[in-house]
């Protein structure tokens, strides 16, 4: 199934795009590609970068709730808004 939002894909990303990409895909070696989420923004590489700096610090810190119950939270979400990723 084609997207309806255009992106760049792993194979063309150059620039600020690869080299969030590549930052991603290393934060996170048990995934293969980028989460096509991500991707929406890689036509405009600056609010890419932001998007995902701003995700994590808020995903992915630790705080009043833990990563783990976030990770939950997530999930439950998607899974409510039938979401495929």
């Amino acid at each position: 199934m084609s997207p309806w939002i255009r992106w760049v894909d792993e194979e063309q990303a150059t620039g600020t795009v690869g080299d969030v990409y590549q930052a991603w895909l290393t934060a996170n070696p048990q995934r293969t590609e980028v989460p096509e989420i991500l991707k929406c923004f890689s036509l405009n590489p600056a609010l890419l970068r932001s998007v995902v700096e701003f995700s994590y610090g808020l995903q992915f810190s630790e705080g009043h709730l833990t990563r783990r119950l976030k990770e939950m939270i997530a999930t439950l979400v998607s899974a409510l808004n039938q979401c495929p990723y």
